[in-house]
């Protein structure tokens, strides 16, 4: 097992041990937080993309969503095309948790289980789509049984300044081959940052799941990452898709630790021929991004 794989299994025992924060509401977490005036980080971005392309590791029509917002400075230095809904792939199973976390938090009718919650860490860790479809079924059965749009009706009823792109209207069919789901890159931002920041219900175990051990593209094979950041994050990859969404968590030279987000997407036009051949350019153009990202991070704070 890799050092980044065990440090990840570590971090499931250091879930935020709290349930009784007091939740913000949700409607009013701003819709992006205001992009830092001038950034570099976000034209170094936008070139490195363009050079990409020019080196066929991200296609011609490919269309691309990032994000990166620094905790500690509370700035947002990356936005290219955020409020553009595109495929989730599996990118929206974290939703699907946390609109069954609303549910829960709401009734006392309705019971946060060790097989619920084995289900959801097997829709984390490996991406289960069966369990993730018996999670949305709950869901949907707990909120009147109108089929896979109550998982998205649930989160925008709870948290409408979150889910503002996020469309949820099948279950993931047979084969995975799942195309319809859709969110921006300003939604997993805003997800992310309520649920670092506890704005959200059960959000110390949503923490636990999301460093639960699984090949990542922003930290795994990142070659300026060191080994002992910790990352929460879920992948998603179809044959139209290539994506990761998470937290990135950066020890500082002298002590403390800078999270940072870090959204990446890069969807198709069609799906494509020679899938293992594409994902691997897309994941490794995601894994380069992340580095420039990492480095620049590394000088805003003395990282380690």
């Amino acid at each position: 097992m890799s050092a980044n794989l065990s440090r990840r299994d570590f971090l499931r025992h250091l879930a935020f041990g709290a349930t009784g924060y007091l939740l913000a509401p949700l409607a009013l977490i701003p819709s992006h937080p205001t992009l830092a005036a001038g950034s570099s980080l976000q034209t170094r971005v936008a070139n490195h993309i363009a050079n990409l392309r020019a080196q066929g590791q991200i296609g011609a029509k490919d269309k691309v969503s990032w994000s990166v917002y620094d905790f500690t400075t509370r700035q947002k230095l990356v936005a290219i095309n955020e409020d553009v809904s595109r495929q989730a792939a599996s990118m929206i199973k974290p939703f699907v948790c946390q609109a069954w976390f609303f549910q829960a938090n709401q009734s006392k009718q309705i019971d946060y289980t060790p097989e619920i919650r084995r289900s959801m860490q097997r829709m984390i860790r490996s991406s289960c789509n069966d369990s993730t479809n018996k999670i949305m079924k709950l869901v949907t059965q707990n909120a009147g049984g109108k089929g896979p749009g109550d998982v998205e009706r649930v989160l925008k009823r709870h948290g409408p300044g979150i889910f503002q792109d996020t469309h949820i209207v099948e279950y993931i069919p047979k084969g995975g081959r799942t195309y319809r789901n859709r969110a921006s890159a300003g939604d997993y931002h805003r997800f992310l940052e309520a649920m670092w920041l506890s704005k959200l219900p059960y959000a110390d175990e949503m923490r636990a799941l999301l460093a639960l051990s699984n090949r990542d593209r922003m930290v795994d094979g990142v070659a300026a990452m060191p080994d002992n950041v910790r990352v929460y994050d879920k992948t998603g990859s179809t044959a139209m898709l290539c994506g990761d969404m998470g937290i990135i968590v950066a020890p500082g030279e002298r002590g403390g630790s800078y999270p940072y987000t870090f959204i990446a997407i890069i969807e198709s036009p069609v799906r494509v021929k020679g899938y293992a051949a594409w994902m691997k350019k897309r994941g490794d153009a995601i894994r380069s991004v992340s580095n420039l990202v990492y480095q620049d991070m590394k000088g805003r704070h003395a990282l380690a």
